[in-house]
C-alpha cells in the first residue's frame, strides 16, 4: 500500500444507532467517497472505526475536504497499520512521530493505547509507557502532560495494529441525506447558512431559496449568495439555489399592504413560495435562520403568521441561540466573512421604518388574502432559476448538473 495514504475516522453519534447503524455508516461512507471522486479509495471497517486507504494521486486539500465537512465525522487522521508485533508498532510508531505535529520536537504530548483485541500480551499501560519513552528519547526537548497535551499518539490494537497522532476535528454529527430533504430559505445574512450548517448535522438534506429583487438587490447580492451556497455545498453533499425573482411581488405588497404589515407580507409570500417549491422538489420541511425575538418579523406572533402560509414542517434550528452564538458558528464555518459584505438582501431594502411586531394572526391573514398573490407568486416559482453546485462547493453548467 505504499501508494496510498490511509486515513482513520473516528464515528460518535452513529456508533449508538443500533439495528441502525449499518444504513448510518453505510451513508457515511458514501458521502466521503463522493467527495474523493476521481480519486481511487477503498475503506474498510472496525467496530467505531472507518479506514480509508486513498490514492496518492489525491490532492491533500481534497482529501483534507472530504473529512472535514461530512457530518458523521468526529475526528480524522492519518495513520499507519502494522502486523500486531511490538517491534513493528515500535518502528511504525518512529515513522509517525517522525511527520507532524511531532516532528517540531517540542510541547506537550500524552500516548493514548486501546487494546480491543484482548489477546495482544501487553496491557494498554504498558504500551503508553513504552511508546511515551521513545517519544522522549527521539525529542528530548518534549514532555508528558496527561491531562492537557498539545499533542497525542494512539495505538489501537485491533485486527492489526494502528498508529497515528492527534486526529483534525471533524464535524460530528449524522450523515446528511440520512433525514430527508428540506428547503432552506437563504439570506445573504449570517444566520441562515448557519441555519444550513446545524440542520445538515442532523442529517438533512437542503435545497437553497433565494429571492431576488433587481435591480433593488444588485448582481453582487446575487453573486455573494451563490458565493454562501458554494461554501454550504460540502457540508451539504452538494447544493441546488434557486434563484426567485420578486421584484414585481415586493413592489405589488408595498404599494397595496399596510405600511407596518410589508415585512411580514414579505415574508408570508416567501414562505408560500418556499411551500411550493418544496412541493414540487418533493421536500418534506422548510428551513429558516429565525432566531427568537432577533427582529420584528422574529416574534412569537410574527412567527406563528408565517407558519400558516405553509403546509410543510418550518424548522428553525437557531430559534433559541443568541446573535454572538450564531455569529461565531458562522465564523467556524466559514460564511461569516462573505455574509457581512454590504450587499442587502431584499428583506432589508424593502424594510418599513415601524413594523408591527405583535400581529394578530386572523387579521394579518385576511390582509394577506386581500393581497390576492396567487398568481404572482405562481409567475415567481415558473421564473425561478435553479443553480447547482457540486460536492466540492463547485457551480456546475448546464451540461453537469
Amino acid at each position: 500500500m505504499d501508494n496510498y495514504t490511509s486515513i482513520l475516522v473516528r464515528m460518535g453519534e452513529i456508533s449508538l444507532k443500533g439495528l441502525n447503524r449499518g444504513f448510518f455508516e453505510k451513508r457515511l461512507k458514501q458521502n466521503i467517497k463522493s467527495k474523493l471522486k476521481p480519486y481511487h479509495s477503498e475503506e474498510h471497517k472496525q467496530k467505531g472505526r472507518l479506514y480509508f486507504d486513498i490514492t496518492n494521486e489525491c490532492p491533500e486539500e481534497i482529501m483534507d475536504m472530504a473529512f472535514r465537512t461530512t457530518f458523521g465525522v468526529v475526528g480524522y487522521s492519518k495513520c499507519l497499520s502494522c502486523e500486531k508485533d511490538w517491534d513493528a508498532i515500535v518502528e511504525t510508531a518512529r515513522k509517525v512521530i517522525a511527520q507532524p505535529p511531532f516532528d517540531a520536537g517540542t510541547g506537550t504530548f500524552k500516548v493514548e493505547a486501546r487494546r480491543s483485541d484482548k489477546l495482544f500480551p501487553m496491557l494498554s499501560y504498558d504500551i503508553e509507557s513504552k511508546l511515551g519513552g521513545i517519544v522522549l528519547s527521539t525529542y528530548p526537548g518534549m514532555r508528558v502532560d496527561v491531562h492537557h497535551p498539545q499533542f497525542r499518539l494512539f495505538c489501537e490494537i485491533r485486527d492489526r495494529a494502528y498508529v497515528y497522532a492527534s486526529p483534525q476535528s471533524g464535524p460530528d454529527g449524522l450523515p446528511c441525506t440520512t433525514a430527508g430533504k428540506a428547503m432552506l430559505l437563504l439570506s445573504g445574512g449570517i444566520d441562515s447558512p448557519v441555519a444550513c450548517y446545524k440542520m445538515a448535522g442532523r442529517g438533512l438534506k437542503m435545497e437553497a431559496v433565494y429571492f431576488h429583487a433587481y435591480p433593488y438587490t444588485s448582481q453582487e447580492a446575487l453573486d455573494k449568495v451563490k458565493k454562501l451556497a458554494s461554501i454550504l455545498a460540502p457540508y451539504n453533499q452538494g447544493m441546488r439555489l434557486h434563484v426567485v425573482p420578486f421584484t414585481e411581488q415586493q413592489l405589488w405588497i408595498r404599494d397595496h399592504a399596510p405600511e407596518d404589515e410589508t415585512t411580514l407580507m414579505f415574508r408570508a409570500a416567501m414562505m408560500k413560495v418556499g411551500n411550493m417549491l418544496a412541493e414540487k422538489e418533493d421536500a418534506t420541511a422548510i428551513v429558516t435562520g429565525e432566531a427568537l425575538s432577533q427582529v420584528a418579523s422574529q416574534t412569537l406572533d410574527s412567527m406563528s403568521f408565517s407558519d400558516s402560509m405553509s403546509d410543510r414542517l418550518v424548522l428553525r434550528p437557531l430559534v433559541g441561540m443568541s446573535k454572538g452564538e450564531i455569529m461565531d458558528l458562522a465564523k467556524k464555518i466559514g460564511t461569516y466573512e462573505t455574509s457581512i459584505l454590504p450587499y442587502e438582501d431584499c428583506c432589508v431594502v424593502f424594510s418599513p421604518k415601524h413594523p408591527l411586531v405583535h400581529p394578530d394572526k386572523q387579521t394579518a391573514s385576511r390582509h394577506f388574502l386581500d393581497l390576492q398573490m396567487d398568481e404572482l407568486l405562481q409567475k415567481a416559482v415558473q421564473e425561478t432559476v435553479a443553480i447547482d453546485f457540486n460536492v466540492h462547493g463547485t457551480e456546475l453548467k448546464d451540461a453537469e448538473a
